[in-house]
């Protein structure tokens, strides 16, 4: 996967390369690629090169959405660029455990977008970023089956997105949170309108964050209506224990949310 960021800069007419060499990458895990500086008529003074982690995130204000920094990593700092030449950079960045997935088995969740930008400051001048790299994130093993599960009990993926937002009581390491949502099975379709996972992924577990909005039949002018009611609920999943039973487990609690509790709840 080649994808070229390809800014020129200036009279001298260098231009900027961002080659990434893996295909995918995982929560806690290394994204390898590399930065080629092409030298063009002139030697150009750069006074700091870097590259980016971004995700698209909803900052709740009117639905508005934002570029925000997942992972910064600084690569070189006042170097030349000879007229003529090429300088070849690689990079590492070690991505967040809380890294938002964008991909399952290959296939992209509509509502997700994570990429990498290059990062160039010449002497005298900022570079504007030109594009930004999509980065294809798979989940972890513990986070796949989850999702399998989920899948595997009839809810069917909705939308993913990420939230400019903390949960309580958890430990929590980015400023924002992703929400992968999905409509109720038929055996809950008269009872949920819908259920949303967050993962917080860490280095020996994931904790799952289960929210679930509830039909729930309350008393309006004299008659009867529905709200909306949410429902939150959160258990943690070894990165060892992948092979339990998790479609009985979530079953089971669905089931306990879905049971009746008064028109009044």
């Amino acid at each position: 996967m080649f994808q070229k960021v390809l800014a020129g800069f200036g009279s001298g007419g260098a231009k900027v390369d961002a080659r990434l060499l893996d295909r995918a990458v995982r929560p806690g895990g290394v994204l390898h690629g590399e930065v080629l500086l092409l030298g063009g008529q002139v030697d150009q003074e750069v006074d700091a090169l870097g590259v980016t982690l971004l995700t698209r995130v909803e900052t709740g204000d009117g639905g508005k959405t934002a570029d925000l920094p997942v992972q910064t990593v600084r690569l070189a700092d006042h170097e030349t660029v000879r007229a003529g030449s090429q300088l070849r950079v690689p990079f590492e960045v070690h991505l967040p455990w809380e890294t938002p997935v964008t991909t399952v088995f290959g296939k992209h969740l509509t509502g997700m977008a994570v990429g990498l930008q290059t990062n160039l400051d010449l002497a005298g001048a900022v570079v504007d970023p030109q594009d930004v790299d999509a980065v294809a994130v798979e989940p972890l093993p513990a986070q796949h089956r989850v999702l399998d599960a989920v899948s595997r009990l009839g809810f069917t993926f909705r939308e993913a997105g990420m939230e400019r937002d903390r949960l309580d009581g958890v430990d929590q390491q980015l400023p924002f949170l992703q929400e992968i949502a999905f409509g109720p099975s038929p055996a809950f379709e008269r009872v949920f309108d819908r259920v949303v996972v967050t993962f917080l992924a860490r280095p020996a577990d994931v904790q799952v964050v289960l929210e679930v909005t509830k039909r729930v039949r309350v008393a309006r002018g004299g008659g009867l209506g529905n709200r909306g009611q949410a429902f939150l609920g959160s258990f943690t999943v070894a990165h060892a224990a992948v092979g339990a039973n998790w479609e009985q487990r979530l079953e089971g609690w669905l089931r306990q949310v879905a049971a009746p509790r008064g028109i009044f709840d």
